[in-house]
This record gives C-alpha cells, structure tokens and sequence, in this order.
C-alpha cells in the first residue's frame, strides 16, 4: 500500500509500458519501467537492511546527474524516507554542513565528488558536528557510499520490499534554498506539496506521455529532478546527456533523437542554445517544451526563443518553498506575445498556477491595486510545511497564512505578473525607491554588455549609490558614457548607476544566482578606498 508515497508514481508507467526505456544516458537506455521499478524496490530493501531507513530517517544525495540518481530518489520514499538533494557544486564543506543539519543518516555521492566530501565529513564529525543530530555513526559521520560502487550494487542485490504508506503531509523532500544572504535554509516539502506540484504541471500545459522524454540538462538536485515528476508518471523517459557540463550541441542531438523532449534550462543557457548554428536544423516537433526559469528572463531572451525554436518555451516563477509552481507564462501566451510584439506580457511571469492563490500584499497584508507594488505572497497545496529546525523563521515566511516569497512585483488587469526585485534589494536613493531590475533590463540591452547586477553601497550623500557590475561582451571595452546614455533614455534620471565597475563574472551561489550580499560588499569597500584616496 503506497498510502501518499510519491514512490507510487512508478506504478503506472511499470504497468502499462513496462518494456519503454525508463532512464537513458545519451541514446543508450540504461533501465526500463519495470527494471525501474523493480530496482527501486530492491534499493529500498537494501537501504533498510544496512543503513536502517525507515519511515521518516533521512538520506542525502551529494552526486552530479548519474543514471541511477532517480533511481535512488524513489528508493528513499519508497522505503519511508525523505531525500536531502544537495547541489554538486557546492563546496564539500558547505555539502558537510547540509548533511549535518539534514539529519542524514547516510550519504550518497559520485566519483567527482566523493573525495571532497570525504574529508568535509571527516572534519565535521572531528568537530562534533553530528554529535546531537542523532544520526551519528560509530565513526562520528553518516556512512558514504559512492553511486556505482560495490556498496551501492549491495543495495541493488537486497530483497525488495513493499512501499511504506505515507501521508501526503509527510515529509518527502527537504529542499535547501540557495544561501544568497546566509546559511541556506532547510525547506520541508511533503509528499502532497509534490504531488499538487506534479499536477498542476499536468493542469497548466501540454499533455504528456510516454512518447515524451524529458532531457536532464539541469541539475536533479533542484528544478530538473522537481520537474521529472510529472513527466515520470506519465511514462516520458528520462535522458541523461553523457558529458556533465552544458554542451548545446550534444542537447541539439538529443533532441534530434527523440521523437518529442523537454527540458529545462536558465537563461543564460537559453542564449547559448539559441545562438548555436544547429538551432534552426532541427526538425518540427522534436522540442514539447523548453522550461526557462531560476533567474530574469528578459523579452529578448523569450523573442529569439521562439525565433529558434518555434513557439515551445514556457516561463515559470516559483522557489523551494513552493516547488516550481507559483506563476508560469505558458507557450501559447509567449508566442502570442511575440507575433504581438507585447513586451508587457514577455516581461511578466504569467498568471497564477493551477490550485494557487497568488496576491501582491503590502507591509499591513492588504493586495494592493493592479499596477501597484507589493511583496508577492501565495497560498495553495505546494507550500511547504515549513524550514527544517527553524520555527521563527517559518513563523516569519509563513505569517498571516501566506507564503512570504520575499519578492516584489505587481499584477497587471489581467491578473499577470511582473517582478520588480527581492524586497531586501532595493535601492533607496536620495529618497526614491529603485529596483535594480528594472536598471539591469537597460542596460542588458546594450550590445556591449554580456551581465550586469545592480546593487546599492551605503553613501553619506545619498544614503545609497547605485552601482553596475558590468561584464563586458567579448572584444567589447566598458563605455559610461554609452550606458548612461542607454539609461537616460529609458529610466527616470535618479535609477541610473553612478558607477560602473567592468568585472570578468559575476559571483554566484551553487544554483546560479547572483550574490547581490557580496557586490554590496565589494561596492562599498571600493567606495572606502575611493574615498581615503579622495
């Protein structure tokens, strides 16, 4: 009996497509519906047997996308458990640390990131980390085991078991949010947060089926492996593509192999997709939907889009604390938008999902008026139970019975939204409010500009100054004067930068968003030193 188990989404594609290839890496398939389904049931008995999880306990997941990844995720509900996905870029200490405040009563990894973690967990467990989580192993540290290995195949050779029966308020996921500001907070998402997540995905786009496939260019620790769900129960095959990094002409193949695929990608990898001679090569039909999200989409990013592709990207605004699901502009409204020419629409993030309210309130909680600012806060079966250890924090995003989202925007007439900025971003200068997105979308314009960020560094002057960190195009030099240009004639004369500092990247967390905490940082400490020298 599955009860609520998420690992229940298996059943039906093991059932009435039990031969179709489950996962692949590359072309090549590497485990069918029935061998999935089977081999998660065997993992959930050995997981059991030599690690004694059970209903409740804990396990992390510190591995770069492997063929067996999904296979393990399902094999931690299916035994009762709850997965601790951690991103593989992280730094193996700050990965320690996640497994540490997890709870994780075992660890898995990859070769290329085991040996780091190796030595993190070591230290930590020298340092009495795991002393009061009551998950410490004889040796002070969760067991690690290595996907691949003998140990892991000990997992796959156990008897199978039964599912365990679970709630849809059991915890399933704990998501850790990205850090931008501090340490990263542990997001609770329970099994029916997930499963709502899984169909409104289903509710609010195209149908999907097993001659879908969903390709992994993304991470599995965050929105690919979120987004799989609903593409898993409807029998789509999951694609690996075999090199780890992003390589667009490897994506373009696989898609030219499938019959119908999706995947999910940011932005910046947009472009580069775009922007690859092979783009306009590929047949009619071969892309279902290409999912943009996790940073600023501009217009100009969503117009060559579908000048590439055709009218397929769909643009989804959501966070952890409610998985991939708060607003989307789906397919039809950005092609739409795009034979229109209707920029207001390309720049909004669309409508409200499926099953999900979605208000801009202000300070005292009341919706402010379509056109007006407010923090965008929403209510529905996604929102998760809570961060892991941390009541006052969950008190303080969950208050008034609203998820806090942190984030500014304003809803048109017709009930889209458009993001100004994260409330702890704005720029209070000479009096005025000024979002740095609404500067960023300027100046990203430019030709000459590959990336900018805007923040504001404290000024005796005017409480804060606006300044651009600016990464130059290739072969392109900085030009002030230019960007001033751009920006007086397109913004009120008080948003526009008084600096601008050329860098070669922008400092960014494991999940790729831009650290604002450390250009303030660095904004302001070269301010002193302008200063002194003045």
């Amino acid at each position: 009996m599955y009860g609520a188990n998420l690992a229940g989404l298996l059943d039906g594609p093991a059932r009435w497509a039990p031969e179709r290839p489950a996962v692949l890496l590359g072309e090549r398939p590497v485990r069918t519906w029935a061998a999935l389904s089977e081999a998660v049931a065997r993992r959930a008995g050995g997981l059991r047997e030599r690690h004694g999880i059970g209903p409740g306990d804990a396990v992390a997941i510190f591995a770069s996308n492997h063929p067996a990844y999904l296979e393990l995720l399902f094999s931690i509900w299916h035994a009762g458990g709850v997965a601790v996905p951690i991103s593989s870029r992280l730094h193996p200490r700050e990965a320690a640390d996640v497994v540490e405040r997890g709870h994780a009563r075992v660890c898995f990894a990859t070769e290329d990131t085991v040996a780091g973690l190796e030595g993190a967990l070591r230290e930590a467990a020298e340092e009495g980390a795991f002393a009061a989580n009551g998950t410490a192993a004889a040796t002070g540290a969760p067991p690690l085991v290595v996907l691949g290995s003998p140990e892991d195949a000990a997992l796959e050779a156990a008897e199978p078991v039964t599912p365990v029966a679970r709630r849809f308020t059991d915890d399933a996921w704990t998501f850790f949010t990205s850090g931008t500001t501090g340490k990263p907070k542990g997001a609770r998402l329970s099994h029916g947060n997930l499963f709502a997540m899984s169909s409104a995905y289903l509710a609010d786009s195209d149908a999907v089926g097993p001659r879908d496939s969903m390709i992994h260019v993304a991470a599995f620790s965050h929105a690919s492996g979120l987004m799989s769900l609903p593409f898993l129960c409807r029998g789509a095959a999951q694609v690996l593509p075999p090199s780890l990094g992003f390589d667009a002409g490897e994506l373009l193949g696989l898609l030219a192999a499938g019959e119908r695929s999706s995947f999910f990608v940011p932005p910046t990898l947009l472009r580069r997709l775009a922007a690859h001679p092979g783009a306009g090569e590929l047949a009619e039909g071969r892309i279902g939907t290409i999912l943009v999200g996790a940073a600023p989409v501009l217009p100009v990013d969503l117009r060559d889009g579908v000048a590439a592709f055709g009218p397929v990207l769909w643009n989804g605004y959501g966070q952890g604390e409610s998985p991939c699901t708060i607003t989307a502009n789906g397919k039809q409204a950005i092609g739409d938008a795009v034979a229109d020419g209707d920029d207001a629409c390309l720049r909004s993030v669309g409508v409200a999902r499926v099953g999900l309210t979605v208000r801009a309130l202000d300070a005292e909680g009341n919706e402010v008026a379509p056109g007006e600012v407010g923090e965008v806060c929403a209510d529905g079966p996604t929102v998760m139970g809570g961060y892991l250890d941390m009541p006052e924090a969950s008190a303080e995003t969950l208050r008034g019975g609203w998820l806090h989202t942190g984030d500014l925007g304003f809803f048109d007439e017709r009930g889209r939204l458009t993001l100004v900025d994260r409330a702890k971003d704005v720029i209070i200068t000479g009096g005025y409010n000024v979002y740095p997105r609404e500067v960023e979308d300027v100046l990203d314009l430019d030709p000459a500009v590959a990336e900018v960020a805007v923040v504001g560094a404290a000024d005796p002057e005017w409480g804060e100054r606006i300044v651009a960190f600016v990464v130059p195009a290739a072969g392109a030099a900085l030009d002030e004067t230019a960007l001033d240009r751009r920006c007086l004639e397109a913004i009120a004369r008080h948003k526009r930068p008084k600096e601008y500092r050329a860098v070669a990247e922008l400092p960014r967390n494991a999940a790729g968003k831009v650290l604002k905490k450390e250009l303030r940082r660095q904004a302001e400490a070269g301010g002193e030193d302008e200063r002194a020298a003045g």
